[in-house]
């Protein structure tokens, strides 16, 4: 379809800059061989969203599909049995790094029991 010369709205430029990318995958490939720690300095990443909370019956949900029991379940998460006891009671929220892993062991429960 040919355009009587006005620009389409929905196209977008792209600049090409070909440093920028030779540096991004010099900067990658030291970071893979350990000789650069990969900051956001040096590349740009997408960082997962914020976890919602995870509410108890929720938590609960989560060890039943994963067929433990509570102290079983607090040894997978590494955490007190008194914790992973009171999420499930609602006593306390689970913040943090705990909220982070009971949401990817909600999504991918196999995580907390493979060995790797």
């Amino acid at each position: 379809m040919k355009s009587n010369g006005s620009k389409n709205h929905s196209e977008k430029e792209i600049e090409f800059n070909a440093d920028a990318l030779l540096r991004s995958l010099r900067d990658h490939a030291n970071h893979l061989e350990g000789r650069k720690k990969l900051t956001l300095r040096v590349t740009h990443m997408a960082l997962p969203s914020r976890v919602k909370l995870i509410r108890p019956q929720q938590i609960a949900a989560i060890r039943s599909r994963l067929n433990v029991s509570q102290p079983v379940f607090a040894s997978l998460l590494n955490v007190p049995l008194a914790t992973e006891r009171s999420w499930e009671q609602g006593k306390r929220k689970p913040s943090g790094a705990a909220l982070r892993l009971l949401d990817l062991a909600r999504r991918k429960p196999e995580i907390l029991t493979s060995e790797q």
